[in-house]
């Protein structure tokens, strides 16, 4: 108690220390004059009374030194000393301030923008209750991009069954409707199907109104009810309070609004917001089909929670021993693949790659700031030797070598939090944009949050700490009178390894390593952009528009040929408009999904169990005239056409794929296969393509004529020759007199391709960045070596060139040190590039650095940056006058 009563005194009077400095003066003057009247009165003159009143007293200064030990906080005190003296130097010295600063600003936003994006998506948990423990069931083998696991009834049986977890919800994460309201236009929005009790196993709880709940439903159809998300309500309904209780149409069904969503709550993806959610038994009215009793229809995904004292892995066991009863029970359907759990929120087993990407991204963007980081302590180093005899002569004068490098590690953290603060600032401006693109609007909120403050400010002290200790060391190991002699000794210095030259060439290394990656991210977007799709984008419209409900027909003539005949006249229509070469329509278009796993069994079998499906294809519903409108060249065979019907022999083109894999180098065609109970007959091979994304490989493929399989939802595909946004128009014209009350959206194939190329184009814009930064790096340290060896050996230069030394000669000397730096630390890095082909895998599509294009490449550059940062130091070398040297010495 009596410690802590001391210091608090003793904080109170360093906050009043100028009033006290004021006080003890008043004193020691009036101590003063009373002692001079005495000498005074002693018979002294008065200029002897005060003499010896000043010697009798001692050195002022001292008494005030040891009056502030006694009653302030003198360490605080020496602190804002070397605080003002380091502003001081800094101030003096605008260029160094200012290249550290922007150094640091650039290394520390970097990676705060990239652990922005990463805290949104690894660490930033769901706006559920208890998100670490609520799990998502897969299959054991890794499925890319889609997020179904199971069949309705079979996640109706893993629910009543199962004895590990609490409670189990099911949703279908890609449901499409068109809402009407009022009088307002029909609009198309996406959303989820949930099972009745989604909400309450999340925990989650309505801005307005209610969530629906498990009680509300009571078989198929009859839980007509919707649940809006914020954005949608904000949006469409414009926040009206009124909405609640409303009835809206989706899909020509009337749907009661009973909630909101807090505007937290986009579901349990983070990269698709839905914008309204609906009970799954209800589903027939806005899908157009019943997959609740269906054990093939695999449309559900199912997320869980853990009872208390419950581990995954016996979860996980319990949930195989229940596919396998499963899989005996209903041989036909279940095929007891085994599961796994993992944490719902990154599209299923995409969360692999995506958290591949980003650690990746990070741990370059973490060397970025190293190699800012060992730049700065060269600058650093090099400047506390241009101060050695600064700092030698305070040495001399008293000071302590904890006081010299104290100060030392003051300019450095005062450097690093000017550079972190705008770095911090900087990464919050580009953070911002970034929500505000296309690319993240409505997907994804990167902010910046307590955690991503934190890190910047562990970046900001990490920086301080490595820029300062290395000048720190060197003032700490020198001799004062080393220092004191200065430059001489210095030309002896340059010649033995330093630790300068350690810091110089990590840092090339590092930096050749961040420029062969960026030419390895260049490489796989041009990978990317010419990558064999199997179709031809380029001068292809799409049109999306429902015509299985266009109001001309009730919703038993859904799938009739009357829908069949108006998707004939919207293709008639559009190969009419001038300017337009071909016209066709499918299913869905690739590289959007697809219907992926269904099965397909040879000619003559009985037994129909999913373990007996020779292949799971994709499978595309398609018109005659699609193949050649997407650019798919049909190899062999024909083309379905308008007389391949319900009442003909089931037919279908499939890829090459699909025949190696079926009849490996026989002809396919004419040979036959089951698909959907219907004995198909191949009348084409068509060649392959990519379905899903740009690194799956060759996939098997079937497409079926459309007057055949069945009518719902097409995408129209139309090519032209004329520019897409007079294409656009003249679509939205001609399309719209023959279904007015249809939603039409149309746009480029290729722009509705961006989403897959999006990977390899962040990839590119984010390694490209980091290939700049440390381009600068190198050139900025190359420079700072090159030219503080020439300041430094300036009278050495020219006693060479008074002795007869050639050019090359000098030269050799004023930047040889650098050069060899150069070539030993891009050797380095280029081999660190290709020994973490593993780490550029996870972000850039077939990531090659030991590419030639890459290698000389990257030799090329750090070879031309070595000539750019060495130049004006060689040119100041060359130009040396040894008669004004020694005039000036």
């Amino acid at each position: 108690m009596r410690v802590l009563t001391r210091f608090f005194t003793r904080l109170l009077n360093f906050t009043t220390m100028r009033h006290d400095d004021e006080r003890l003066r008043e004193e020691m003057e009036s101590h003063l004059a009373a002692q001079a009247e005495e000498n005074i009165r002693a018979g002294m003159t008065p200029e002897r009374a005060r003499r010896e009143a000043r010697l009798s007293f001692g050195a002022v200064e001292a008494v005030r030194e040891h009056y502030h030990s006694e009653k302030g906080l003198p360490s605080v005190e020496n602190l804002l000393l070397d605080v003002r003296y380091a502003s001081r130097v800094l101030r003096k010295s605008p260029a160094f301030a200012a290249v550290a600063l922007i150094t640091l600003m650039l290394g520390i936003g970097a990676n705060v923008v990239v652990f922005g994006v990463l805290n949104a998506v690894l660490l930033h948990p769901l706006n559920v209750s208890d998100p670490q423990n609520l799990y998502q069931i897969r299959h054991k083998t890794w499925m890319s991009g889609r997020l179904l696991t199971t069949s309705y009834p079979a996640f109706e049986d893993l629910r009543r069954r199962n004895t590990t977890f609490s409670g189990m919800a099911g949703f279908y994460g890609y449901s499409n409707a068109r809402l009407n309201w009022r009088a307002n236009a029909a609009m198309k929005i996406s959303g989820y199907e949930v099972t009745g009790n989604y909400f309450d196993l999340l925990g989650v709880r309505p801005e307005v109104g209610r969530f629906f709940h498990e009680t509300d439903e009571h078989g198929p159809n009859s839980a007509p009810y919707v649940v809006l998300s914020d954005a949608l309500w904000r949006k469409t309904f414009h926040a009206d309070l009124g909405i609640i209780g409303a009835t809206v149409e989706m899909d020509k069904h009337p749907f009661t609004v009973v909630g909101v969503a807090p505007p937290e709550f986009q579901g349990t993806e983070k990269f698709h917001w839905p914008d309204y959610w609906l009970p799954m038994v209800n589903e027939q009215q806005v899908e157009g089909w019943d997959s609740l009793h269906s054990r093939t229809a695999i449309a559900v995904t199912v997320i869980g929670r853990l009872k208390p004292g419950v581990t995954q892995q016996q979860a996980t066991e319990d949930l195989n021993a229940i596919a396998a009863q499963l899989a005996k029970e209903y041989p036909q359907t279940d095929d007891g693949q085994e599961l796994r759990l993992i944490h719902p929120g990154l599209r299923g087993d995409e969360g692999d790659v995506i958290r591949g990407f980003l650690l990746s991204v990070t741990a370059l963007a973490l060397l970025v700031l190293g190699a800012a980081c060992a730049n700065l302590a060269s600058l650093f180093a090099a400047r506390a030797a241009d101060r050695s005899r600064e700092l030698a002569l305070r040495v001399a004068l008293g000071s302590s070598r904890w006081r010299m490098v104290r100060q030392l590690l003051i300019e450095a953290v005062m450097v690093s939090l000017m550079g972190g603060a705008a770095g911090l600032g900087t990464a919050y401006l580009l953070l911002g944009a970034l929500n505000r693109s296309p690319l993240f609007a409505g997907q994804l909120t990167v902010s910046v949050d307590a955690r991503v403050y934190l890190v910047g400010l562990a970046l900001t002290l990490g920086s301080a700490l490595l820029c300062g200790m290395v000048p720190a060391l060197q003032v700490w190991r020198s001799s004062p009178l080393q220092m004191m002699k200065g430059g001489p000794a210095e030309s002896m210095q340059l010649r033995r390894f330093a630790l300068r030259d350690v810091l110089l060439g990590v840092q090339i290394a590092v930096c050749t390593l961040l420029v062969t990656a960026s030419l390895v991210a260049v490489r796989g977007m041009v990978r990317a952009l010419h990558a064999p799709l199997g179709i031809q984008p380029q001068g292809a419209m799409l049109v999306s528009m429902d015509l299985t409900d266009t109001g001309q027909a009730s919703d038993a003539a859904l799938g009739t040929d009357a829908t069949l005949e108006r998707q004939k006249a919207v293709l008639e229509a559009a190969r009419s408009i001038p300017g337009v070469t071909a016209a066709g329509m499918v299913s869905q278009t690739p590289m959007t999904g697809g219907i992926h796993g269904t099965p397909i069994f040879p000619p003559g079998a009985t037994d129909f169990k999913l373990n007996n499906a020779v292949l799971a294809p994709y499978v595309y519903r398609m018109s005659p005239g699609y193949l050649a409108t997407a650019g798919i060249r049909l190899l062999r065979g024909r083309d379905v056409s308008w007389q391949d019907t319900t009442k003909t022999p089931y037919v279908a083109v499939v890829n090459e794929t699909f025949a190696r894999k079926m009849w490996g180098e026989a002809s396919a065609i004419g040979e036959r296969f089951i698909l959907s109970n219907h004995l198909t007959e191949v009348v084409g091979v068509a060649q392959d393509g990519k379905y899903h994304d740009l690194q799956e490989a060759p996939q098997p493929a079937a497409y079926l004529p459309s007057s055949q399989d069945g009518v719902g939802d097409m995408v129209f595909v139309v090519r032209s020759q004329r520019a897409p946004s007079e294409m656009t128009a003249a679509l939205q014209r001609t399309l719209s007199g023959i279904a007015p009350n249809v939603p039409l959206m149309v746009q480029s194939w290729s722009d509705s391709l961006a989403g897959e190329l999006f990977p390899a184009l962040a990839a590119t814009v984010a390694l490209g960045v980091m290939g700049l930064l440390a381009a600068m790096l190198a050139v900025t340290g190359i420079f700072g070596m090159a030219a503080y060896s020439v300041s430094r050996r300036m009278k050495e230069l020219g006693i060479r060139v008074a002795l007869g030394a050639r050019k090359i000669e000098v030269m050799s000397a004023a930047v040889g040190r650098p050069i060899v730096l150069l070539g030993v630390g891009s050797v380095v890095g280029l081999l660190a590039g290709i020994l973490g082909r593993r780490l550029l895998g996870q972000i850039v599509y077939q990531a090659n650095p030991s590419d030639p294009i890459v290698v000389v490449g990257a030799v090329l550059t750090m070879a031309l940056l070595g000539i750019v940062a060495s130049a004006i130091p060689a040119r100041r070398a060359l130009a040396v006058d040894p008669s004004k040297l020694m005039r000036d010495e």
